[in-house]
């Protein structure tokens, strides 16, 4: 068995720039997404329907681990119910992550209507008092975001905002974002974290 690493959207792009991001990790997981999910995951109609469809398949695939990739974490606690399995989420794995690297963390997300959803996780978590801030981009497609040189620009202009804003290590917020990190890492000079990577990190440390 392997780490089932789920994209709960149904970009093949996505999940393959997934795949080769986690290369380096070894021969550890499995990439899957979900074909009948839109190709980004912007609403909380979607975050509702595709934490369904994570559910279903943690339901349906036995493995050693799932990583949900989607930075609105969908269906985390649901899966968690149903598997005795780790189950992690990255949102959750890239704040934590950043948490370890810097006093004060920020936030790069797709648009402003994931911005809410992501503050009540991190109230949830009880680490809002460690967040630099978060920044939206215009508006752009999980694919997108990590392929189009005008959304790197917009990425770019983000993040160098929220390091002059104290963030000490800027968390990407969209799996599709994995192309971009070391790069952009390079640019800014702070830590940039993929949360795909800290996400399927932390599966692998769990059963490792």
């Amino acid at each position: 068995m392997k780490i089932l690493v789920i994209n709960p959207n149904s970009a093949r792009a996505v999940t393959d720039g997934i795949a080769t991001a986690l290369a380096p990790l070894g021969d550890h997981f499995r990439v899957c997404d979900l074909a009948d999910q839109p190709a980004t995951i912007a609403t909380e109609e979607d975050v509702a329907r595709a934490g369904l469809g994570v559910a279903d398949l943690v339901r349906q695939q036995e493995a050693l681990a799932y990583v949900t990739a989607c930075f609105s974490d969908p269906g985390l606690d649901l899966a968690r119910s149903l598997t005795r399995r780790p189950v992690i989420g990255i949102q959750e794995a890239g704040i934590l992550t950043a948490l370890a690297r810097a006093d004060r963390f920020g936030i790069v997300a797709l648009g402003p209507k994931s911005v809410p959803r992501h503050l009540r996780k991190i109230r949830q978590m009880g680490v809002e008092a460690r967040l630099a801030g978060e920044l939206p981009l215009s508006g752009v497609s999980a694919e997108a975001s990590g392929r189009d040189p005008a959304v790197y620009a917009e990425v770019l202009e983000a993040a160098a905002r929220l390091r002059d804003m104290g963030a000490g290590a800027i968390v990407l917020g969209c799996a599709g974002m994995a192309p971009i990190r070391a790069r952009l890492e390079a640019e800014i000079g702070v830590a940039i974290i993929d949360p795909v990577m800290a996400g399927a990190a932390m599966a692998l440390g769990a059963v490792s």
